[in-house]
């Protein structure tokens, strides 16, 4: 049955690759770009037969493009290697050249990396941007962290809050975690993890000026592991100059990243604010014929379902004091501004935007040509 299903899901991604490249799959990740910065969708943690997964490397890149992913990295364990008794490979690097050479005729960047799988602490950890995961095979724990620094390395620790190395499900750092931080052998800390998100992963991600990430671990089918299309896989949304692994590796140091988590959006305030006010816009004000109550259309330009909590002066005609814009959808506020005005301020919580734990932005949309 599974084999059954791994070529249905071969055959439907082969038919989305056929579509002209200006069509994209209605499950594909759409977030706009804003201040020069391209909004990037990137998932930086995934498994094939390569180390504990279930497929083929090509697999993840067809499934990557049906989602609209604009980068990758297949991270296979490198001390953990279930399969190597029917999968023997001894070269680490072999997921990713299987998968780099599937996605040589697609707008898909090929991130190599692998992941460091050691005992708590200091747990697993993903480095990506290396040039050779043979040379990381190394026993000293420390050891293999400097060896991936050397390599130009950028790496974050992985689900800090997995209940087999935490039990309570709580991040906590340890003193090798600071050491790593100190000498800058860990940069970044994944803050959602498959199904899973941590306050504190994302309090000690503020507290030690790390990047935050999202990732999906991936070890089945993404379809399998996450529902699609009911529900979407974890990603990291970087934001960088331009659609390059230099540039996006520019961006990661510069903790130019937001995680993307359900209908969540995590990440510091300098990067969340911008991306949502991006992303909902007021598309038109116009007064009811005979009445000072103004029609705001609100639209949605992502895939995300954005929870407003309203904060302006105002109250609604034909909405509570909280509303959901849909996804690549729009919804008309009927606002009570008891006089005609020239301008409109509306100010809104959103309540699925997450700047630290308990933490909401504030966003302030303006019009100024009202009808």
């Amino acid at each position: 049955m599974r084999n059954v299903l791994t070529v249905i899901l071969f055959m439907t991604v082969q038919v989305v690759i056929a579509q002209p490249h200006t069509h994209q799959s209605q499950r594909s990740f759409k977030f706009p770009d804003f201040n020069g910065l391209k909004t990037l969708k990137c998932d930086f943690h995934q498994h094939t037969v390569f180390s504990d997964g279930s497929v083929w490397p090509d697999i993840r890149v067809k499934e990557a493009l049906l989602d609209g992913l604009d980068a990758i990295s297949l991270t296979e364990h490198l001390e953990y290697q279930p399969h190597k008794q029917d999968i023997p490979h001894p070269d680490r690097n072999r997921s990713y050249e299987i998968a780099t050479k599937e996605a040589k005729d697609h707008n898909l960047l090929i991130i190599k990396g692998s992941e460091i799988t050691r005992s708590m602490p200091p747990g697993h950890n993903n480095a990506i941007f290396i040039n050779d995961a043979n040379k990381l095979l190394i026993d000293s724990a420390m050891g293999v962290f400097r060896a991936a620094q050397q390599q130009g390395a950028f790496v974050f620790w992985n689900h800090p809050n997995w209940v087999a190395q935490r039990p309570d499900g709580v991040a906590k750092l340890t003193d090798m975690h600071r050491q790593l931080i100190k000498e800058n052998l860990l940069q970044g800390i994944e803050v959602v993890n498959e199904h899973t998100f941590s306050d504190e992963a994302l309090q000690i991600a503020l507290d030690n000026n790390l990047t935050i990430m999202g990732t999906s671990d991936v070890h089945q089918l993404i379809d399998w592991d996450y529902n699609v299309p009911n529900n979407h896989r974890p990603i990291t949304l970087i934001f960088a100059k331009e659609k390059t692994p230099e540039e996006i590796k520019s961006a990661l140091i510069e903790r130019k990243t937001v995680a993307c988590f359900k209908d969540l959006l995590i990440g510091r305030e300098e990067m969340v604010k911008p991306l949502i006010e991006a992303s909902i816009v007021i598309t038109n004000a116009e007064y009811q014929k005979g009445s000072s109550i103004l029609n705001v259309s609100l639209k949605n330009q992502s895939s995300c379902n954005f929870i407003l909590k309203n904060s302006s002066k105002y109250q609604f005609h034909n909405q509570g004091d909280i509303i959901t814009v849909p996804a690549d959808g729009e919804v008309v506020l009927q606002v009570k501004t008891l006089s005609k005005v020239q301008e409109i301020f509306l100010k809104f919580e959103v309540l699925n935007g997450i700047i630290a734990p308990n933490k909401h932005p504030l966003i302030e949309w303006k019009y100024s040509s009202v009808k």
